[in-house]
């Protein structure tokens, strides 16, 4: 799940579309855009405080009249929580999970690798090596 609502929705649907998959779905809750509360703490282990809220949108499928496909996507994104939604009812059948993690699921987790790492060195870059230099009398 983490990988289908972290994912790039453009990314998400052209590898969804690729398959070419036509899967009966009708929503048990239409995707619908919240806030959630965010908190955090105070030098990341004191005291909590209330940080800010964030939009999330979230959907739940009934994918071909027996699973139930959820998905919760941080910000406003009525259709990549949606096709996430149904990709996660189709990746509750046995038979489709092998297809489904090769063709969607394994070169999402690719790009997002592909993402960490480029912020990676990116902030490398940024780097500043700092050093002490000794003041004192030269012996000579």
């Amino acid at each position: 799940m983490s990988v289908l609502a972290q994912a790039d929705a453009a990314e998400l649907n052209r590898l969804w579309e690729a398959l070419g998959e036509r899967v009966a779905h009708r929503p048990l809750r239409r995707p619908e855009v919240g806030l959630v509360q965010l908190r955090g703490r105070i030098g990341g282990s004191g005291a909590p405080f209330n940080l800010g809220e964030a939009p999330v949108t979230r959907c739940s499928l009934i994918v071909e009249g027996e699973r139930i496909g959820h998905a919760y996507v941080l910000g406003r994104a009525p259709a990549h929580a949606e096709t996430a939604a149904l990709l996660d009812g189709l990746l509750q059948d046995p038979a489709r999970r092998p297809r489904l993690l090769e063709a969607v699921i394994e070169p999402l987790r690719a790009a997002r690798r592909a993402r960490a790492e480029a912020r990676r060195r990116d902030a490398e870059s940024t780097r500043v090596d700092f050093f002490t230099l000794v003041r004192g009398e030269a012996s000579t």
